[in-house]
């Protein structure tokens, strides 16, 4: 009787470890386009100081795949892009947590790994120190910030180009990033090919925009969020993007909460900033992409 329950517990242990395992696709064929690779391996560890666990040393991009179960499954997909200042992907708090959130309302969600700068050591920790000094922190990153937003267009295109073998919608395919990804993000809802536009965009208190570039004339409807008293001091950086879309007159909804500070994600604060993903998916069902 015991050998029996026990081979039930490790069939259970199998199965658990199978249906929590991920499919991670490189964006990618081969080296990622205009980038050298530097001779260090890609990392992922927790972060005492961001309170999450981070991927740095990003060379290679790829794409995590979060399914929604088949009697949840709707066809809209979205392109999750971490934040971590282009230094780190603060992978666990605004990326797979996200990614399971959504999943578990029918999205099929692909968290994206893009390129980063170079760091040694605990990025978050460089950081840290970095960020006091912005011409440092500038010399590091800004080489790295095109690579980034290729990234995030070439993971939006991959996706519709794939949706059939995932069973979504190529135009149902939208993108949501959060502080340098929410710059990835923004960025992407200026500068997207037809082949690779998205559905819809979703800035969450994003870096700012590093071009002043034009809204499209065909621009997607937009969701933003951010608290006012970020401690980075980007807050007016979500309104001027808001302020842009409608200037031209393309749908937007921004959501500026008192308090959360930067990088709230899905950490639980006892703050309204908690519910801010549930605020995003009350506007992905208004938007309609939430209904099958």
């Amino acid at each position: 009787m015991k050998t029996l329950a026990l081979r039930f517990l490790c069939i259970a242990f199998v199965s658990a470890a199978l249906a929590s395992a991920q499919e991670v696709i490189p964006l990618y064929p081969g080296a990622a386009p205009g980038s050298t690779e530097p001779n260090v391996p890609e990392q992922e560890y927790h972060s005492k100081i961001w309170n999450t666990d981070v991927v740095t040393n990003v060379t290679r991009p790829s794409l995590t795949v979060f399914k929604p179960s088949p009697n949840l499954k709707i066809d809209t997909a979205i392109v999750i892009c971490p934040g971590g200042g282009f230094m780190a992907l603060s992978w666990t708090s605004e990326g797979t947590d996200v990614a399971k959130y959504l999943a578990a309302r029918g999205v099929t969600a692909f968290v994206l790994k893009y390129r980063v700068a170079h760091t040694d050591g605990d990025a978050t920790e460089e950081f840290t120190t970095l960020i006091k000094d912005p011409q440092k922190f500038n010399a590091l990153v800004k080489p790295v910030i095109p690579q980034s937003i290729a990234d995030g267009l070439a993971a939006v295109a991959w996706v519709r180009q794939h949706a059939a073998d995932y069973g979504i919608s190529p135009d149902r395919v939208g993108i949501l990033g959060f502080s340098a990804g929410g710059s990835v993000t923004a960025e992407v809802a200026f500068h997207y090919a037809p082949a690779g536009r998205p559905a819809f965009v979703a800035p969450i208190y994003s870096a700012g925009l590093m071009a002043d570039a034009p809204v499209p004339s065909d621009a997607p409807p937009m969701f933003i969020a951010a608290a006012t008293d970020d401690n980075l001091g980007l807050a007016p950086k979500s309104v001027e993007l808001y302020q842009k879309w409608m200037a031209a007159h393309q749908s937007a909804e921004l959501h500026m909460y008192a308090k959360g500070g930067h990088g709230f994600g899905m950490a639980q604060h006892n703050l309204p900033t908690d519910h801010w993903i549930d605020r995003f998916a009350d506007w992905l069902q208004l938007e309609g992409f939430l209904n099958q």
